[in-house]
C-alpha cells in the first residue's frame, strides 16, 4: 500500500508538478524534507534520485535539466543544506537552466530562535533566482488556496524564464503523518506567456547599409534551425560568423577558433578587422581576446539576441532584441539581400594563414596537455556528448576541432565547482553517451559528483592531471608572485591521482604517462563495458603551460 504525506501543501505541490509535466526530482536526505521525499517517491509519475551532497545534487539536477530541456526539481532539508544549493543556482541563473528549488523549512516563528537547522531561508536566493516564494503552513487561514496559487505562479515562472525559481516550504511537526489516499485537486489552466515578435524596419535598413557584419555566437545548446539560418547567411560570404567550441555550430565557413586567429591582434588590427554591425547570440564567450578586440573596436551598431539577457558586454549595445535567435533570423531572412561582402574574404585570408601554422605546430609537440587535447579531438566517437571543466579545459578545447559532437561547459559563472556533477546529471537523462574532460583540480574539487548510483556504464571521464591548477601558469599575472606562493596558494601543486577514487566509486581506471601509451589505450577506452571508465593522463613536469605559450608565440 502506498503512503503519502498528509501535508496539504505537499499534496498540492505534487499535483501541480504533475500538471506541468515536471517528472524528475533530485532529493537530498533529511528530516524536515522527509515528507516531500516520502510523497514524491510514492507518486508513479515522478522519477526520484537520491543524492546526498546538496551542492552536487543541485549540479546533477542542472545537468539533467540541460539534457532534457525542461525543469527539474530539487529538494533538501532546512538550514545549511539550503545554501549548499547556491553555486548551482547561480550557474543555472546565468545559463538559463530551469531548476525548481524546493527547500523545506522550520515554521516561520522558529527563525532566529536558535532552533536546530534554522536559518533565514526566505528569499535566500533572491539575487540569483527568477522568483522567490514562500508557502503558508497548513494551519494558516486559507493556506490551501493561497499555496495553490503560489505554486502555480512559481512553476510557470520557471518555464517562462528558463531559470531557477525558489519555493520555501515551512513545515510544522508532526512530519511523518501519512495517508493512503489523496484528495482530488482541480485541473490547472496553464497561463505560460509566449512572446510575439515582428522585426522593426530600421534593423533591416541597418543591415543593408552595413558593410562589415559580424555574428559572434557564445555558449548555447545545439540548434539545427539556427545552424541552418547562419549557414544561409555565410553561403554568399555576406557575414563573418565567429563561434566557439560550446557554441555548438558546425559549418566550414564559420570561424570556430577565435583565439587561434586574433591572439596577437594589435591596435591597428583591431581597426582592420572591426565590424560596423555586431550581432551577438547566446551567452558567455570563453575568449577574453575577442572581448578585448570588440571593446576596442566599438562597432557602430550592436544587436544582442536573447529572450532574457541583454548585457552590454562590448560597451556598444544599440539594440536589445528580446526573442529567440531562431525567431529573429527567420524574420530577418525574409527581408534582406545576401550579397557578398569583402569583409568575409579579409577574415578568410587570416584563417587560412593561421590554420596552416596550427597544423605546422602540431608536428612539433611532445607529450603535454596540448598533445592530449589534440589526440582526444581526433579519437572521441561522434555520438558522445562532451562536457569540459573550467578553466584550462574549455580553453584548450577552443583550439581544436571536435567535429559535430555536442559540447558543454558551465560558463554561466565559469567556476570549477560542479563540472563533474553536471556531466553526470546530463548523462543520466541522455540516450547518447557522455564524456567529461576535466582538469585535476576541478575533478578532485567535485569528488561527490561520483557519489551517484545512477551513473550509466557508458560514461567516460578523461582527467588531464598536470599536478596543479595549470591555468595560473598560463594566464598573465600570477607569474609575478613569488614561486613558492604561486605553487602552494594559487596553482596548488599536488601529487594526487584518481586511482583509489575510481575503485571506490565503481569506475574502471587507466593511467597513462606518455604519448605511446595514450595512443594505444584510447581506442579501447570508448568500447562498451559493464562499468563507467576513467582515463587519467598524467602530465606532471611536462611544462604544459610552456607548450601552450610556445604555440601562441608560433602563431604570431
Amino acid at each position: 500500500m502506498k503512503k503519502y504525506s498528509s501535508k496539504r501543501s505537499i499534496q498540492i505541490l505534487a499535483h501541480l508538478l504533475q500538471q506541468y509535466g515536471i517528472a524528475d526530482i533530485v532529493i537530498s536526505p533529511g528530516s524536515r524534507n522527509a515528507p516531500l521525499a516520502i510523497h514524491f517517491s510514492e507518486v508513479d509519475r515522478f522519477n526520484c534520485y537520491s543524492i546526498v551532497d546538496e551542492r552536487s545534487a543541485a549540479f546533477v539536477a542542472m545537468g539533467m535539466a540541460k539534457s532534457e530541456k525542461k525543469p527539474v526539481a530539487i529538494t533538501c532539508t532546512s538550514g545549511s543544506a539550503v545554501v549548499n544549493y547556491y553555486p548551482a543556482v547561480t550557474e543555472a541563473f546565468y545559463q538559463n537552466i530551469p531548476l525548481l528549488v524546493l527547500t523545506a523549512d522550520r515554521p516561520t516563528d522558529f527563525v532566529d530562535l536558535f532552533d536546530g537547522q534554522t536559518i533565514r531561508q526566505k528569499d535566500v536566493f533572491h539575487q540569483h533566482s527568477y522568483g522567490d516564494f514562500q508557502l503558508l503552513e497548513d494551519s494558516k487561514e486559507n493556506a490551501e488556496d493561497i499555496n495553490f496559487d503560489i505554486i502555480k505562479k512559481a512553476i510557470e515562472l520557471c518555464f517562462e524564464k528558463q531559470g531557477p525559481v525558489h519555493i520555501n516550504i515551512p513545515l510544522e511537526e508532526p512530519l511523518y503523518e501519512l495517508v493512503s489516499e489523496l484528495p482530488t485537486f482541480p485541473t490547472v489552466e496553464k497561463t505560460i506567456k509566449h512572446k510575439e515578435y515582428e522585426i522593426p524596419s530600421n534593423l533591416i535598413a541597418e543591415w543593408h547599409t552595413s558593410q562589415r557584419i559580424m555574428l559572434l555566437v557564445g555558449t548555447r545548446d545545439y540548434s539545427p534551425e539556427l545552424e541552418n539560418q547562419l549557414t544561409q547567411l555565410v553561403k554568399n560570404h555576406s557575414v563573418v560568423v565567429l563561434s566557439e567550441a560550446n557554441s555548438n555550430l558546425n559549418h566550414e565557413k564559420f570561424f570556430k577558433h577565435i583565439d587561434r586567429y586574433i591572439f596577437n591582434f594589435t591596435e591597428e588590427d583591431y581597426k582592420t578587422y572591426a565590424p560596423d554591425l555586431l550581432i551577438t547570440v547566446g551567452q558567455n564567450v570563453v575568449s577574453k581576446k575577442v572581448k578585448q578586440f570588440l571593446r576596442s573596436a566599438r562597432p557602430k551598431q550592436h544587436w544582442h539576441l536573447d529572450e532574457i539577457w541583454q548585457p552590454d558586454t562590448y560597451f556598444s549595445l544599440t539594440e536589445k532584441i528580446e526573442v529567440k535567435p531562431e525567431v529573429f533570423f527567420s524574420k530577418l531572412l525574409k527581408f534582406i539581400n545576401l550579397e557578398p561582402r569583402p569583409y568575409f574574404n579579409l577574415w578568410d585570408v587570416l584563417r587560412d594563414k593561421k590554420d596552416a601554422k596550427h597544423e605546422q605546430f602540431l608536428n612539433t609537440i611532445e607529450f603535454s596537455d596540448f598533445y592530449f587535447f589534440n589526440k582526444a579531438s581526433q579519437t572521441i566517437p561522434e555520438n558522445y556528448n562532451i562536457h569540459f571543466s573550467n578553466s584550462s579545459g574549455i580553453r584548450y578545447a577552443q583550439l581544436f576541432d571536435f567535429g559535430k559532437r555536442k559540447m558543454y561547459c558551465n560558463r554561466g559563472t565559469s567556476g570549477i565547482d560542479g563540472s563533474t556533477s553536471t556531466a553526470m546529471g546530463f548523462a543520466i537523462k541522455n540516450e547518447n553517451p557522455t564524456l567529461l574532460i576535466t582538469g585535476d583540480l576541478s575533478f578532485f574539487y567535485d569528488i561527490n559528483g561520483l557519489w551517484n548510483q545512477y551513473i550509466p556504464p557508458f560514461v567516460r571521464i578523461m582527467i588531464f592531471n598536470n599536478g596543479e591548477g595549470n591555468i595560473f601558469k598560463i594566464i598573465p599575472g600570477p607569474g609575478n608572485a613569488n614561486p613558492n606562493t604561486l605553487d602552494e596558494f594559487i596553482a596548488t601543486k599536488h601529487r594526487k591521482n584518481a586511482e583509489s577514487l575510481a575503485k571506490h566509486f565503481g569506475f574502471s581506471y587507466i593511467r597513462v604517462e606518455d604519448e605511446i601509451t595514450l595512443d594505444r589505450v584510447l581506442e579501447n577506452f570508448f568500447k562498451p563495458d559493464a562499468q563507467p571508465k576513467i582515463l587519467e593522463v598524467n602530465t606532471y613536469g611536462k611544462n604544459s603551460a610552456d607548450v601552450l605559450k610556445a604555440y601562441f608565440e608560433f602563431m604570431k
